[in-house]
């Protein structure tokens, strides 16, 4: 019984973390460029169980039938599972839709790629294309991060400048003069190449290259979240559920362990 109580409350600690992952969902359903999560969850080792005292064969035993019997090893009972766990939160990297502003400094990528911007911690990837003139002429992110070219320098653009324009693979322009070229890149394959660090914003893992991205930029275009409200609700309700069975569960063992050791102990 006590097993029991273990299993249940596993599964109730990772029903709560897959809460935490559909809120977060949730709470970015307008964020530029964010990519929902998925909790993904895995079972611990099964228990394998045999009936005691049956280590020795009783020619007369249940399990012994005209000359027949199941071997020198207790008949087996089954497996017991151990409750689950969360093995992984994986990203959810496919395209969100597509939303027209008509502002040439918002940029959306369709396809595999990033944009690269400056920060206190290094070179860091988004998809967030909200991007604006900042006072120093800097082209910018919506957080005040400069926004890199393909050498590594923030994109600057002329003040007197009355028309910008970025082609598909990052080709920044003003009035038709190529001033810079935006560092428009990807990764391995490895959908773990970068992972969340916040405020939409990825970090590479320790040997993770970048290269020429194969997507395409598209101007005056903004990416969506992929997250979607009625998915994450029905997933959130489903996930209420079953957190709830978990819960009765352990109060049903905790009601058999107290009549264990008040009702049959007396006896």
């Amino acid at each position: 019984m006590w097993r029991g109580l273990y299993t249940a409350g596993a599964g109730m600690i990772t029903e709560t973390k897959r809460t935490d992952v559909i809120a977060n969902n949730l709470a970015n359903v307008n964020t530029t460029g964010f990519k929902r999560d998925e909790a993904i969850n895995a079972e611990f080792r099964p228990m394998l169980l045999r009936r005691i005292n049956d280590n020795k064969v009783d020619p007369m035993d249940v399990t012994s039938f005209k000359g027949f019997h199941l071997g020198l090893q207790a008949p087996v009972v089954g497996t017991l599972g151990l409750g689950s766990y969360i093995d992984e939160v994986a990203v959810d990297q496919s395209q969100g839709m597509m939303e027209t502003t008509g502002n040439p400094l918002d940029l959306a990528i369709a396809g595999n790629g990033w944009f690269a911007v400056q920060t206190p911690q290094g070179v860091r990837y988004t998809r967030d294309g909200a991007f604006f003139r900042g006072a120093n002429g800097q082209l910018q992110t919506v957080q005040g991060l400069a926004v890199l070219g393909a050498n590594g320098q923030p994109i600057v653009l002329p003040a007197n400048a009355t028309q910008i324009s970025v082609g598909a693979k990052g080709e920044v322009r003003a009035d038709n003069q190529v001033i810079g070229q935006l560092q428009f890149v990807e990764f391995d394959a490895d959908r773990r190449a970068l992972l969340k660090q916040g405020n939409n914003l990825w970090y590479p893992q320790a040997g993770a290259q970048p290269r020429p991205a194969t997507g395409e930029i598209q101007q005056g275009m903004l990416e969506r979240s992929n997250a979607n409200v009625v998915n994450e609700m029905v997933s959130l309700i489903n996930n209420y559920r079953i957190y709830e069975a978990g819960s009765k569960a352990v109060t049903t063992q905790d009601s058999l362990l107290d009549k264990a050791a008040n009702q049959v102990g007396k006896v």
